[in-house]
């Protein structure tokens, strides 16, 4: 199979007049179909519940994207019961066939950009560049899983003996639970998913509730793909009622995860557990969040500092784990830095995700809307709010991008993960202070270094403790296949997406010996 050498997929530029129309066509179009209803899948078929959530355009708090029909503990019983079934010989379908219906499902969706970048748009609340980003890393994992898997699938290179015939081959696992996040709806829960599957397992896909329009439209590029019937199984539902049962499962072979601290940490406590007809370990693949760090020296250039930084915090609203929470600056540039940090911030303008021109859209939805305020409120108390501190105006989820300076390193704001358009500046007080502070965190996901001094840049290479470290640049917009990304302590299991080990998380080791 010559599927040629992997290449990350292009962005558009929006500033282009015929890009720009297609991209107002596209929303006019999607806007068009809102309000449908969008149905379980489950071995092929469709399945319709009385019991359905709302999606919402986080924008317009009065727009409803689509209702999606919820699945009870039942219907997850009958999704793993095809899934099981579809294992018994998707697991032997040769792998470059696997990894056709990857490459062609990339096709399909290529051709309907403009029409999933507008559904991230309204459901996620991502502005147009974020949803772009997004949607060529979606394109990345598809076409960077499928060559890894037909790479694994050729003779693995060993140490050779005579007289016998040693072979070691990569088989799938079982049956998997795939659990997306709602920050990244295309891009996460399209390389979870394609990395299980090409892979040779099958999966139950339970997309994060905010945004599981986007997921069922990726279900139906898959199905337009060939895959067949079991392989992926599309159960939205309650965590309350199915999540614990699936993770609980003891024909769930892994789980793959991509979200908060507490809800991970749930995951892995419960997998631990050995169930009555439980024949292995279960598998967790978790990425969990960050309390990222940029740590400014005091030899930089002040302008291009400060814009690193507010790239970092305030990209899609801070809903990043990659995102910059706390800007660490040395005390001799402290004071410029800020000030420009103040000035780019004040120049982002905050509104609807389907309008031109914006700084930053809305939070999701209610429930991050009321945390990020609850924590301002909290940094109202632990340093000085420079910018922002509170509502934006719109019927929609909106806050203002909120710099909050003078914070103490121990302060709430300084170690708990907010997950919104919230930065906390600290002083340092010199480059070994403001690594330490930056260390002293429980998570170890992203972090970042503005710094001219050599000697400063190769310490954090070795000190700095989290799993992808940048200097001189953003810390966020990791690539696929050139920056593998993943994180250290509570972080998650430093799992590596979009890296050339990734895949191996979902297959296991198997060797052969022949005696000739």
């Amino acid at each position: 199979m010559a599927v040629g050498t992997f290449r990350n997929e292009h962005f558009l530029d929006f500033a282009q007049p015929e890009i720009r129309e297609q991209m107002l066509t596209a929303l006019a179009k999607v806007e068009a179909d809102f309000g449908r209803e969008y149905d379980l899948v489950i071995g092929g078929k469709k399945i319709k519940t009385d019991d359905k959530s709302t999606s919402i355009n986080p924008s317009n708090k009065d727009q409803v994207i689509g209702l999606i029909s919820k699945a009870d503990t039942a219907l997850a019983e009958e999704a793993m019961t095809a899934a099981l079934n579809a294992f018994s010989w998707w697991k032997d379908f040769d792998p470059k066939a696997r990894a056709r219906v990857l490459l062609k499902a990339s096709a399909i969706m290529q051709r309907r950009r403009y029409e999933f970048l507008s559904w991230m748009v309204y459901e996620s609340g991502k502005i147009w560049v974020e949803a772009d980003v997004e949607f060529a890393e979606a394109i990345d994992f598809l076409e960077f899983y499928a060559r890894e898997m037909v790479r694994l699938s050729e003779e693995q290179q060993l140490t050779r003996w005579e007289g016998e015939d040693n072979e070691l081959t990569y088989i799938p696992l079982g049956v998997g639970i795939v659990i997306p996040p709602w920050n990244f709806p295309l891009a996460i829960m399209v390389g979870m998913t394609a990395s299980a599957i090409v892979a040779g397992n099958t999966v139950l896909l339970k997309p994060a509730t905010p945004t599981q329009v986007i997921a069922a439209k990726f279900v139906e590029v898959l199905i337009e793909a060939g895959l067949p019937d079991g392989v992926v199984n599309f159960v939205p539902g309650a965590g309350s009622v199915i999540g614990d049962y699936l993770v609980d499962h003891p024909k769930t072979r892994f789980i793959s995860f991509t979200g908060s601290k507490e809800v991970g940490c749930r995951i892995y406590e419960r997998a631990a557990k050995v169930h009555k007809g439980q024949k292995w370990l279960k598998r967790v693949v978790a990425e969990m969040g960050g309390k990222d760090s940029i740590v400014v020296d005091n030899d930089v250039n002040v302008k291009e500092a400060a814009a690193y930084i507010v790239q970092s915090a305030f990209g899609y609203s801070g809903q990043k784990c990659s995102a910059c929470s706390r800007a660490i600056i040395h005390q001799d540039v402290y004071d410029a830095v800020v000030g420009e940090i103040v000035e780019l911030t004040k120049a982002l303008k905050v509104g609807p995700a389907h309008e031109e021109g914006l700084g930053l859209g809305p939070v999701v939805d209610e429930s991050a809307y009321k945390n990020v305020l609850n924590y301002i409120e909290i940094g109202k108390g632990e340093g000085k709010v420079l910018v922002g501190g509170g509502k934006a105006e719109g019927n929609g989820f909106y806050i203002q991008p909120t710099v909050i300076a003078d914070v103490d390193r121990n302060a709430r704001i300084s170690q708990e993960e907010i997950f919104g358009p919230v930065l906390a500046v600290i002083k340092a007080k010199d480059f070994d202070d403001a690594l330490d502070i930056a260390n002293d965190t429980e998570f170890g996901l992203t972090g970042g270094v503005i710094s001219n001094n050599r000697f400063h840049l190769e310490r954090a290479r070795r000190e700095f403790h989290v799993g992808n470290l940048y200097f001189n640049r953003k810390i966020t917009g990791a690539l696929v296949g050139v920056q593998p990304f993943g994180g250290f302590n509570m972080s998650g299991t430093d799992s590596k997406a979009g890296g050339y080990d990734y895949l191996l998380q979902f297959t296991q080791a198997k060797t052969v010996v022949e005696r000739f």
